[in-house]
């Protein structure tokens, strides 16, 4: 019985200082892990990490955010509806057929689904790498927009023929390429955006694609890769200072444009400030945003219901485009439009909460950019539809009529969810 006693108790201690030496070794791992929080990590260390089992609780792999997907998804869903039913009289009067452009955006969102898939499943980490590379194709496509390889509609040059009947718009392109290209220069060394010199850099780089892109014209699309930068750089640490000297600068460039745009005639001032009383101007300058604001009022709390629109019979031009909101709030009423931007503010969370628990800085950053798209796009688009701002052509996410921004969001939505499949989990 003495004998047995002992063995117990000579294997309790011996459990114990096993216990005791793999909790130090866990420790040890964990201080000495390669993974950081805001440093480079490359796939073949975290394969070798989640396969030995070292550090992985650092650093989890997992099928992906499935909230944000099928957020992405319920949106494309939504949007064709919806444009199916904004734009079937329009496509019977002009193209004969009122479910052209149904079948034309249900074929982009094949296109966008299978760029979604093909990007969630690439390791975000090559996408770091051709960054730069893609940066400077995207500014030569912008170049080739302006030559006579441009497509001229409506008196704007944004497109590229691709074909027959396949543009496409760079000016898209380069919200992505802005994005990717911030992430890149920032993780490659996090004193850059501290520095006056990597912030001066990234002003430039903003600065060139918003000449680039203005001179097409497209002064939304400008606006709005020029905030997704400055965005980035806010949430990459900027300093207050900086940020106060770009406000500045920021300030002085807007009356530059203002004082342009208030030409003798007085016509292009007009169009800046019609949004303030559209009423003055009913048949020219103030004709859509009157059509929008009689959509959504006609709507009312329960709206008139889906296909029954009054306005998208020739009235509102762009209906089932960058107008596509009006549509929505006439049929859907308030509540469709509450939904809407409810779906709206619950990806942006998503995104957000992405790049907090991204494993780098990289990651980080690319999913912040997104959700700042995002959040930008929302914001103008139905500032436009209700006249609080003027009248520029920015589309609904995901919504709005559009191949080409259909399948660019979609594709760094793809992106996005990859990141989401690498946590970092500080607490394991």
């Amino acid at each position: 019985m003495r004998e047995r006693l002992k063995t117990v108790t000579a294997r309790r201690e011996a459990g114990e200082r096993t216990a005791r030496a793999l909790l130090a070794e866990r420790r040890t791992r964990r201080r000495e892990a390669p993974v950081e929080r805001y440093g480079r990590v490359t796939e073949p260390v975290l394969r070798t990490q989640l396969r030995e089992g070292g550090p992985a609780a650092m650093v989890r792999a997992k099928a992906g955010d499935f909230l944000f997907a099928f957020l992405i998804l319920c949106l494309v869903a939504f949007g064709i509806l919806m444009v199916f039913s904004a734009s079937n009289y329009v496509a019977l009067n002009e193209m004969g057929d009122s479910y052209y452009y149904l079948k034309r955006v249900a074929a982009w969102a094949v296109v966008g689904f299978a760029v979604m898939l093909a990007a969630a499943l690439v390791p975000y980490s090559f996408y770091r790498k051709l960054s730069p590379v893609f940066l400077i194709v995207t500014v030569a496509m912008l170049f080739a927009v302006l030559s006579p390889l441009g497509i001229v509609r409506n008196n704007a040059s944004r497109w590229l023929g691709l074909g027959e009947n396949l543009t496409v718009m760079p000016g898209e392109i380069a919200k992505v390429a802005a994005i990717l290209f911030v992430a890149w220069y920032v993780s490659q060394d996090a004193k850059r955006i501290r520095s006056l010199k990597g912030v001066a850099f990234l002003l430039v780089v903003a600065a060139a694609l918003f000449i680039l892109i203005y001179r097409q014209p497209s002064l939304s699309t400008a606006i709005t890769v020029f905030c997704i930068v400055l965005g980035m750089m806010f949430v990459a640490g900027l300093k207050w200072r900086h940020a106060l000297m770009i406000a500045v600068a920021g300030a002085l460039m807007f009356f530059c444009l203002l004082s342009r745009s208030a030409d003798a005639d007085g016509y292009q001032w007009g169009r800046i400030t019609s949004f303030l009383n559209p009423f003055e101007d009913p048949q020219n300058t103030g004709y859509q945003v009157i059509q929008s604001l009689l959509a959504l009022g006609a709507g009312g709390f329960r709206g008139v219901g889906f296909g029954k629109s009054i306005q998208k019979t020739l009235y509102l031009p762009e209906g089932h485009n960058d107008f596509i909101f009006a549509i929505i709030g006439e049929e859907l009423g308030l509540i469709g439009c509450l939904l809407l931007i409810a779906a709206y503010l619950l990806l942006i969370y998503k995104s957000v909460q992405i790049a907090i628990r991204a494993k780098d800085q990289f990651g980080m950053l690319v999913a912040a950019g997104f959700s700042i798209m995002i959040a930008i796009q929302v914001i103008m688009n139905i500032a436009v539809v209700t006249s609080s701002m003027p009248a520029t052509g920015v589309s609904l996410p995901f919504v709005s009529y559009g191949g080409n921004a259909l399948v660019v969001y979609m594709g760094l939505a793809g992106i996005v969810w990859n990141i989401s499949r690498y946590r970092y989990n500080a607490d394991a």
